[in-house]
């Protein structure tokens, strides 16, 4: 790619002219202070999905370094910190050796990333990366289990306010998209990781109703069972996986 340029065609393409701009200005300003320490720089998450809404999302952004050295965080500190109070721009900060190393613990991120990201400079580190499947079956059964536990908190904390219903239910459904991506991957099903065809897969997978998901704001009392029941399913769907892998 063109330096200082954004990848024809792609999601990022299509993010507003100033979130544009801005991550122009911070891959030059990287790419002038690191030289060659800097492996790689590439966007991640909704805006290479193409769910970015201006506003409302963050710009999920990687920057590969050689090493982290103080030195080298110290330099790009301040575009750094331009970048997110400008754009939103929200930085994750790895070496080129952890990435493969890391895979073991972080394997639903680094599938959503390797499926979907935008190469802006330098060399693609997710192109060969192996994710074992065990590996991925424990991420999705914790985060699933995580998001049961949260969301019956969040009722106990929201004291019966359909307000703090409404944004906890819609906070975990966005949540969850990954691991359900995950489980339909592990049972074997191909579908696109927008939200929406998760959510219609795993209903369909897992006999869940999940049209209430779709009105959590009018209705979330309804929402709400939907989704603690879709976890339910989806959770003992997981943990089947486990025996039928060691039978």
């Amino acid at each position: 790619m063109k330096e200082g340029s954004i990848a024809t065609g792609s999601a990022v393409s299509r993010l507003p002219a100033p979130v544009q701009a801005r991550l122009v200005e911070l891959q030059e300003s990287l790419e002038r202070v690191l030289g060659d320490a800097l492996e790689c720089l590439l966007v991640y998450g909704s805006a290479a999905r193409g769910g970015y809404r201006d506003g409302q999302s963050d710009v999920d952004l990687m920057v590969v370094l050689k090493e982290a050295s103080r030195e080298s965080l110290d330099a790009i500190a301040n575009a750094l910190r331009l970048a997110r109070y400008a754009a939103r721009v929200e930085a994750m900060i790895l070496t080129a050796a952890e990435i493969p190393r890391a895979a073991d613990v972080f394997p639903l991120l680094y599938d959503d990333i390797r499926r979907c990201h935008v190469l802006l400079v330098g060399r693609d580190p997710f192109s060969a990366l192996v994710i074992d499947g065990k590996n991925r079956r424990l991420r999705v059964e914790q985060e699933l289990r995580e998001a049961q536990i949260r969301l019956r908190r969040a009722v106990v904390d929201g004291m019966g306010s359909d307000d703090a219903l409404r944004g906890a239910v819609f906070r975990k459904v966005k949540q969850i998209r990954a691991p359900l991506h995950a489980l339909l991957g592990l049972r074997g099903i191909d579908v696109d990781d927008d939200l929406g065809a998760v959510l219609a897969g795993a209903g369909k997978l897992l006999g869940a109703d999940v049209a209430p998901l779709e009105r959590v704001h009018e209705a979330p009392g309804a929402a709400y069972e939907a989704l603690a029941a879709l976890l339910a399913r989806a959770v003992d769907d997981v943990d089947r996986l486990e025996h039928e892998e060691a039978a």
